[in-house]
C-alpha cells in the first residue's frame, strides 16, 4: 500500500517511466523506502489497472518508444487522501538489532565483529548520504525543501547509529 502511494508521489513530481522510477527509487527514497525492481513494474500495473496512472507512449529519439507513467485526477486524488490521513505506522524490522538482542550468546571478538559491520554500513550509509546532499541543489521552493528534509533525516539517523554504536563498545569494554 505504501509503495502504491510512493510511486504516486514520484508521479506526481514528473511522469516516469518504469525505468525512470527505478532508478529514481535507489537515488532518491532509497534511504527510507526500498523497491527492487519487480516491486516497481508489478505496482504500476496495478496502479494503471485501478485508473490512478495512464500510460502514454513517447518517441524514443535515438532508443525504442519509452513508455511513461502519468498520473491520473484519481491518482492525484488518492495521493492527496493519504498525505492528509492518519500515519500508517509500520512495524521496524530491523535484522541487526535482532541479532544485537541475542549477542550476549557471542565471545567479544564475534560481538566485536557484529558491532563493527554495523559501524562500516553506516559509514558507507552516511557517505552515500553526504555525497547526495553535496550534489543537490538548493531547494528553491516548499516541495523541494521537504524532500531535501528526507535526505537530512537519512543523516541524522546514520550519525546517530554510529553515535550509539560508540556507545554500547564503550559501554561493553
Amino acid at each position: 500500500m505504501v509503495l502504491q502511494r510512493i510511486i504516486l508521489g514520484m508521479l506526481a513530481i514528473a511522469p516516469m517511466s518504469g525505468y525512470d522510477l527505478k532508478r529514481h527509487f535507489d537515488s532518491t527514497v532509497n534511504y527510507f523506502w526500498s523497491a527492487d525492481k519487480a516491486q516497481v513494474y508489478r505496482t504500476l500495473a496495478a496502479l494503471v489497472t485501478e485508473g490512478l496512472v495512464e500510460v502514454r507512449k513517447v518517441p524514443g529519439t535515438a532508443g525504442p518508444d519509452r513508455q511513461e507513467h502519468h498520473l491520473t485526477a484519481a491518482g492525484r486524488a488518492r495521493l492527496h487522501d493519504w498525505l492528509v490521513s492518519d500515519l500508517d505506522r509500520q512495524p521496524e524490522r530491523n535484522a541487526f538489532l535482532a541479532r544485537v538482542f541475542f549477542a550476549g550468546e557471542l565471545d567479544s571478538e564475534e560481538l566485536t565483529a557484529l558491532l563493527e559491520r554495523q559501524r562500516e554500513a553506516a559509514r558507507t550509509t552516511l557517505a552515500t548520504l553526504k555525497a547526495v546532499r553535496k550534489s543537490t541543489p538548493e531547494p528553491t521552493d516548499r516541495a523541494e525543501r521537504l524532500r531535501l528534509a528526507t535526505l537530512d533525516n537519512g543523516l541524522r539517523h546514520a550519525r546517530a547509529e554510529l553515535a550509539w554504536l560508540d556507545a554500547l563498545e564503550k559501554e561493553l569494554a
